[in-house]
This record gives C-alpha cells, structure tokens and sequence, in this order.
C-alpha cells in the first residue's frame, strides 16, 4: 500500500500501521549514537514484520548507506524492487543462489570453506568478482568461522581474490550478550574480533568495513562501532533490551501500531464461560467484546488472560484462550459499537500497550511479537507526522 498521510481511512478486520516518518527519525537517531560509522538498516523478515521494501527506503532516506537481510531471496527482492546501493545477505546453505546474488552486486558473507568455494565458483561461472564478506565467531556459537579455522579461510579468500574473483569487502562477527549490560563475553568477544581482524590485515586482506555491532552495541557499547554498524530492531523502535533502556531514553519511536475492529459487543450473564477450555468464567453480568485476531495472526497463544488490549481509553485484558482468528475481551458492562478501534499495541504515547507489554505478558522479546504478526494482517504505510526539518 502506499504511503498516506491518513492512517485510517478504510475499516479493516485488523490493520499493522507502519510509521514511516517514526522509522527515519529513528535511523537519524541510530546515526547520532554511531556518528563515526556508517549505517545497515536489516530488513531481514520482511523488516521484522513491518514490510522490507517500503521500510528499506524509508530508511535509506534517513541516511542509512547499508541493507541487511538474512536469507539471499530477501536481498535479491530488494533489488528486484529496484532498491540501490550495498545489500549485504548472510545466511547462506549449499546450493544457493550465488551467482544470482553476485550479479546483482550483493555482498555475500562466507563463514567457512565449503561457502567460498561456492561463491568462487559462481563467481568463476558468470565473469563477475563476488563481493564477499568472512564473518569470524567470536563466540557467539553460530554461523561464522571458528578461530582454529580463521587462518585457512583468510588463506583462501586472498587466493581467490589474487585470481580476480573475489573482493573481500568486509571483516564481522555477531555479539553473543550485547543485551545484557556487564557480560564478560561482550569484551571478550570484542577482543578476540579485533586480533581476527588483525590476523586478517597482516595475510593481506583490505576490508572496506570491519563490522560487529547490533543494536544494543550500536546504542551502549562505541568502542564496537569500527566502520559499520548493523542496527535491526532499534531501527524499528524498540528496545533491544528492557534493562537498556526505553525507546525513548534513546531518542527512538515504536513504528508498528496493531489495531483490530470489533466485531462483536454482547451481554452475557454471571457464570459464562469465555473461549476454549473455559478458562475464564465471567464474574458477573458483564459484556463481551469480539476481537477478530488470533494466533494466525500473529497473536501469541501464550498471552492468553493477560494480552492487554486499549478499547474506549480503557486497558482491557484477553479473556480466557486466544484462538486462531479470535480473542475475546470482559468489557465490564461497557457497550462500544461493533467496528470500535481496539487497540493491541503501538507507540504507547495513546495510553494504548506497547510491543513490549505483549512481550511481557506472553514472556518473550518485542522483536517475536512484531516479527509474528502474519500475512492476513495488512501493512498500512503511513506517515503520520514528519519531525520537523525531516
């Protein structure tokens, strides 16, 4: 959909409003906590849920002079989308599309010798030089090349590189408990990634960017900031940890607002049981309100009786399960129309809930509650209001 300045004006079953405006002013922001680097706004899982393309531009508006995504189909749909400029993918398995990728002048990251011998050969197939990124595991445990292994791996990419094709644009690595303020692994990490980088420089390598801060690095921890910063669900306005902080003690607005329509307002007595199991039993004669999005949509099972929900200027709470397509909430005796806005979460400056109210009352992160949110839900790009001089 394209981007209005109107947020709503067609009634929908239910609605994930996506504010741009919000999302440049937090790449702005991000720049400011990282000014010495350049920037990577990850887009990976459709931009955490609030569409890749369109959230893509809007950040490359705001300065970002990097994409990030996960998977190579999420980087080539970005060009495919006719979005320019560096497009750095990283989850790679064998048999990828690499010679796609490597046309489409995506850098790709290798993380050990089976991925290099693919990206050369693809290279090698369409007369292209691969723009090849070696990730190093500091310690994290994931992908990335072990340090035992570091010395072959640099070896090879300088081999391929000396052949014409290759160009190893990048040295990175991916914090284990940047989130977790104090944890001895992020100096560890931080040390080991710098003699990694070190080892690489003294074989020959020249990186155009030596990269290895996240969000929560990017936004507490400068000296991680090297040449590039990969910022991912701060770019969206959240948190990357409670402990850290608020969006907004880092200058940062939630961009996703979910909202339903109601479909059903109804009396029922004392004693009725409410949704599947009968978890919840109305206390009293009470009304029931419809809200006609459920875990297909995104919304997790697991809050069930404590999800919380704005109807009326009133915090309301999941009565009883949440099913498929449908929760259900005790709206104690208030009767608002069918189609009334219910509100399950937002930038919380409406009094409504935020994403990290959800991620607390179904006890996991906002980025799993924004990420979830399905494909049944339409996202409606708005711009609901420029900061000034943007």
């Amino acid at each position: 959909m394209t981007e209005t300045a109107h947020p709503r004006t067609a009634p929908l079953r239910a609605r994930a409003e996506i504010d741009l405006a919000a999302l440049r002013a937090n790449v702005r922001a991000l720049r400011a906590h990282a000014p010495t680097a350049a920037l990577m706004a990850v887009v990976k899982s459709d931009a955490y849920g609030h569409g890749a393309v369109q959230c893509a531009r809007a950040a490359r508006e705001a300065g970002a002079t990097w994409l990030g995504t996960a998977t190579p189909e999420e980087a080539l749909a970005l060009r495919a989308a006719g979005l320019p400029g560096r497009v750095m993918c990283w989850l790679w398995t064998p048999g990828g599309p690499w010679a796609e990728a490597i046309e489409a002048d995506i850098d790709v990251s290798v993380s050990g010798m089976w991925a290099l011998r693919e990206a050369v050969a693809a290279a090698e197939a369409v007369g292209t030089r691969a723009r090849v990124q070696l990730k190093a595991d500091t310690g994290l445990g994931r992908a990335g090349c072990q340090p035992a292994d570091w010395p072959e791996l640099v070896a090879g990419a300088l081999a391929a590189e000396a052949r014409g094709l290759i160009t190893v644009t990048g040295l990175w690595s991916h914090f284990a408990c940047a989130d977790e303020p104090g944890h001895p692994s992020v100096q560890a990490q931080l040390t080991l990634f710098r003699e990694m980088v070190a080892y690489a420089e003294e074989q020959g390598v020249r990186p155009e960017v030596r990269h290895i801060a996240n969000s929560p690095a990017t936004l507490t921890l400068p000296e991680s900031h090297f040449d590039l910063v990969r910022t991912g669900i701060a770019v969206y306005g959240i948190s990357p940890s409670p402990e850290l902080g608020t969006p907004a003690d880092f200058g940062l607005r939630p961009v996703m607002t979910l909202s339903a329509s109601l479909a059903l307002v109804k009396h029922v007595p004392a004693g009725h049981g409410v949704s599947y199991g009968h978890h919840y039993v109305t206390p009293g004669a009470t009304t029931l309100g419809l809200v006609p999005v459920g875990y297909a949509d995104g919304v997790p099972r697991h809050a069930s009786g404590t999800g919380p929900v704005l109807i009326g200027g009133k915090w309301r709470t999941v009565a009883g399960r949440v099913a498929m397509d449908q929760f259900v909430v005790d709206l104690g005796g208030d009767e608002p129309e069918p189609g009334a806005v219910a509100v399950l979460f937002g930038p919380g400056d409406g009094g409504e809930p935020t994403a990290e109210d959800w991620a607390r009352a179904a006890g996991t992160i906002a980025y799993e509650i924004v990420t979830r949110i399905g494909t049944r839900v339409p996202r409606v790009h708005v711009k609901v209001k420029e900061e000034q001089g943007g």
